[in-house]
């Protein structure tokens, strides 16, 4: 017998007891056990199975709103023998006997599969409801002769096509938002409207019955090696990723306090801690409080007002620098590169900013997009005052709006007007929620980043802080433009480096005033193009050597005579 036995690998020995048997002094499989579960399981079963007409019992069950159809009564009597079957069994022979496991799991599924297909079934009814009964709907809420066209039903709810009556426009629904979501009672804030790009009669109309977006969503590394990548924010309503484009382009992230605006921060940021084609410069004027657990990562933090200007200063130099190169080699965008990496300056509460950081910032967003120098700055409200009076605040590319807490401060984020366009940040009900505008995204979808913990940025610092590419800025050389060799810093490279130099500097100071062109300067110092533009934006910048033609340079003190 399968409990029978007493030997030490008998299945009595293997069993010290099973619920509901064990701690009351019987054995498994006692008669008690099996008559109970036996006696529940077939009223349960005949409760359900019976019809309503017939017997008391029935007409109570037939009460539950999930089992008033027979067929589902039917379903209901299945699932609850073969559930009782099941318990009276693992009660006699312990669950972990075989095949029981197996018929657990089998049976799961084989009963999974109908109520599946049940609770999609009743969905599209109810939805189908909805498009028979829109029309008195529609003269309700303000829009009469619109029709529903056709809807898909998904976990969350449906997304329905409505056709506008002549003269109605997705605006229309958009201002109707709380009367749909009132007529067809879900709760507030539950409609999405988006237009239809093809048509301006037509509409899309979201309808989210369960928010999706309830629970934070957990963080994962991200698989992005560049900054010319992706970078996946979070999802949006439809499980779709939110996909953000950082390079050439400032970032703008508002909300108020408790919104998610560090949570944010933190998401982009560890996606490009991966990233070895850009340098991350950070400013943080709480102390650090923010920016701090990054700084592993981070080429240069700055925690004072004072760093703050000096870092930025910086920043204009950098971009000038860039820029000068472009023009040399006839570029057009700065390629990042591990060598030449892109430059992102994270600030966090862009406010906070002393005025004098203002002009500077002011020439990174407006000059700063082809030489991939670029800002991501977090601001609680950015206002005009509270951006410096610049053009910062209209420079910016991707704008990030949270929480806020009154519709003209998504205006303020977003753009003007986006607030009665639909875009309703007021109405946003948990940190980490967002819209995004940015060139990829000009409809009104709502969004939830993705919860990064502490844990998992001390990780990320840990993995990526030692392969980060530094970049160090230069200051202005000060040197007499006759001087025989000019007082430049000496890159990694030894005696060549400094031969290269002198022989650069020697051939400039030989030419005539045609000058030399790069090709030649190549072949007398055997250096690359890459590294005599660079020296010659040097030379240029102290005001030693001087470009007399495309591509062709000369020592600005050289004899008007020919070379010799």
């Amino acid at each position: 017998m399968l409990h029978g036995g007493t030997g030490p690998n008998s299945l009595r020995s293997r069993l010290p007891g099973c619920w509901p048997c064990a701690g009351r002094g019987r054995t498994p499989g006692t008669r008690p056990g099996r008559i109970g579960l036996a006696v529940l399981t077939a009223v349960v079963t005949a409760a359900l199975a019976v019809p309503p007409g017939r017997w008391p019992l029935g007409r109570w069950a037939s009460r539950w709103p999930l089992v008033a159809r027979p067929a589902e009564r039917l379903y209901a009597a299945s699932v609850a023998g073969m559930a009782g079957a099941w318990l009276a069994a693992a009660t006699a022979f312990g669950p972990d006997t075989p095949p029981l496991p197996t018929v657990a799991v089998l049976g799961t599924l084989a009963a999974g599969v109908p109520w599946w297909v049940d609770r999609r079934r009743r969905a599209r009814v109810r939805v189908a409801r909805i498009i028979e009964r829109w029309p008195t709907f529609a003269e309700a809420i303000g829009l009469p002769g619109s029709r529903i066209q056709s809807a898909v039903v998904d976990k969350w709810g449906w997304t329905a096509r409505l056709a506008l009556r002549r003269g109605q426009t997705a605006q229309h629904v958009v201002n109707a938002a709380g009367a749909i979501a009132s007529a067809l009672a879900v709760p507030p804030g539950g409609v999405r409207v988006e237009p239809e790009a093809s048509r301006a009669d037509r509409a899309l109309l979201r309808v989210v019955e369960v928010d999706p977006h309830a629970r934070p969503i957990p963080w994962k590394p991200a698989a992005v090696q560049s900054v010319a990548d992706l970078i996946e924010l979070g999802l949006f309503e439809d499980g779709s990723p939110v996909l953000v484009r950082l390079l050439y382009r400032n970032t703008l992230v508002g909300g108020i306090v408790g919104s998610g605006k560090s949570g944010v921060l933190n998401v982009l940021l560890a996606a490009l801690a991966g990233c070895l084609d850009v340098v991350i410069w950070g400013i943080d004027l709480k102390g650090g409080m923010e920016l701090r657990p990054w700084a592993g990562c981070l080429d240069r933090l700055a925690t004072t007002p004072d760093e703050a200007v000096t870092l930025l200063r910086d920043a204009v130099g950098e971009l000038d620098r860039r820029a000068a190169l472009l023009t040399a080699t006839e570029e057009r965008l700065w390629q990042p590169t591990p060598d030449r990496p892109a430059l992102l300056i994270a600030v966090d509460e862009y406010a906070e900013l002393p005025d004098e950081a203002h002009p500077q910032a002011d020439s990174v967003a407006r000059r700063g997009r082809a030489v991939a120098v670029n800002l991501l700055a977090a601001t609680q409200r950015p206002t005009q005052k509270a951006m410096g009076h610049g053009a910062v605040r209209s420079q910016m590319d991707v704008r990030i709006c949270l929480r806020v807490r009154e519709p003209r401060d998504a205006d303020l984020i977003l753009g003007q007007g986006k607030s009665a366009a639909g875009w309703h940040a007021h109405s946003l009900d948990a940190p980490g929620k967002f819209l995004i505008s940015d060139p990829e995204h000009d409809t009104a979808r709502r969004a939830r980043a993705y919860l990064i913990t502490d844990h998992d940025v001390g990780r990320t610092v840990t993995r990526h802080a030692a392969g980060r590419p530094r970049l160090r800025t230069e200051p202005a050389a000060t040197t007499d433009p006759t001087t025989e060799q000019p007082a430049l810093p000496q890159p990694s490279g030894g005696d060549r480096t400094a031969d290269a130099e002198a022989a650069l500097w020697a051939a400039l100071r030989e030419a005539g005033d045609a000058g030399l062109s790069v090709a030649d300067l190549e072949h007398a110092t055997g250096m690359g193009r890459r590294w005599i533009y660079y020296r010659l934006r040097r030379h240029a910048q102290a005001g030693r050597a001087v470009q007399t033609a495309r591509g062709r340079w000369r020592a600005t003190h050289a004899p008007t005579s020919h070379r010799t």
